[in-house]
């Protein structure tokens, strides 16, 4: 007499790295990928710092994808870092998607990311490319874009899709869960993000304070989370302190009797509190650090390496 069979199906898993000019939807994607939000989504560009890892599961593929930071022409050393870190990103993948606005089509940044393909990825590297946006333009031009890309570079394949409204993402994720090689999953199944939460509260609350002041705030702020206590009655008090570079930015930031920083608090405290399922007691300060963009420290807390902004 037989037993019967316990045979195993098989799993894949791979890390997909999306990539491509800076506010090309990347975030967008990934959130839309992953089924929640694990990834700062603003209308200002670079955005995006450290290289978030959102966790999907596709039939029995586990896709792990890597949002880098959007690729342009650095000047600072947080820029150099942030696009050490989006090569770094696409170079360790399994797949990589170049994500590419079809408004703006081919623009001599998506130029020069192509050029610096061939040099940062291996020749046996599976590219490909994703026109974004594809409601903002007309079928003919759609095509004609589609036509140029894949004349600069061959790609594995060729998606059109609108990561906002979802239009052709499923189709998408399916070819890369096909993509990914045989291999037992990194992540337990619930898992959406291999980020530690300190560093998501941090982002969702730098998210907010991006939309709020993206007119009057350059770029120079960042946010740390410096306490996280877990209370007897199920709720958590999250203590964050937001860097500025200038007096003037905290005042800014603080707003006339408070009354910015509280209503960026309340947002933050309100998205945070849905994405852990708990009840949220957000504290933020303010805090003037001149040359936090050159600190080793504040690099790592945004999960970036400080040597790779060495000009």
């Amino acid at each position: 007499m037989t037993g019967a069979s316990t045979e195993v199906e098989p799993t894949f898993c791979g890390v997909v790295a999306l990539i491509g000019e800076p506010n090309a939807g990347k975030s967008t994607l990934l959130n839309r990928m992953v089924g929640a939000k694990v990834s700062i989504v603003t209308h200002k560009v670079q955005t995006t710092r450290a290289r978030i890892r959102g966790i999907a599961i596709e039939g029995a593929a586990q896709l792990i994808f890597v949002d880098t930071p959007g690729l342009f022409r650095p000047r600072r050393r947080l820029d150099r870092a942030m696009v050490k870190a989006a090569w770094g990103g696409a170079a360790d993948a399994d797949v990589t998607v170049l994500l590419v606005e079809a408004h703006r089509g081919l623009t001599e940044g998506v130029r020069v990311i192509l050029e610096t393909l061939g040099g940062q990825l291996s020749p046996k590297a599976r590219v490909a490319l994703a026109i974004n946006k594809i409601d903002r333009v007309p079928a003919e031009k759609l095509l004609a874009l589609s036509a140029a890309m894949n004349e600069a570079r061959a790609f594995e394949a060729t998606f059109m899709i609108s990561a906002e409204r979802g239009h052709g993402v499923d189709h998408l994720k399916a070819w890369l869960a096909r993509q990914v090689p045989p291999g037992p999953w990194l992540y337990p199944e619930d898992q959406i993000a291999d980020l530690p939460l300190r560093l998501i509260a941090a982002e969702m609350t730098r998210e907010k304070l991006t939309l709020r002041l993206h007119q009057e705030l350059p770029y120079e702020l960042t946010v740390e989370t410096e306490g996280w206590e877990e209370r007897k009655d199920g709720s958590v008090r999250i203590d964050q302190v937001i860097y500025v570079a200038r007096d003037g930015h905290k005042g800014i930031t603080l707003g006339p009797k408070g009354e910015t920083i509280k209503a960026i608090g309340k947002a933050a405290r309100e998205e945070i509190r849905a994405f852990l399922g708990q009840e949220v007691h957000l504290f933020l300060t303010v805090k003037v650090r001149p040359n936090w963009l050159d600190e080793a420290e504040r690099f790592t807390e945004i999960g970036l390496d400080f040597r790779d902004g060495d000009a």
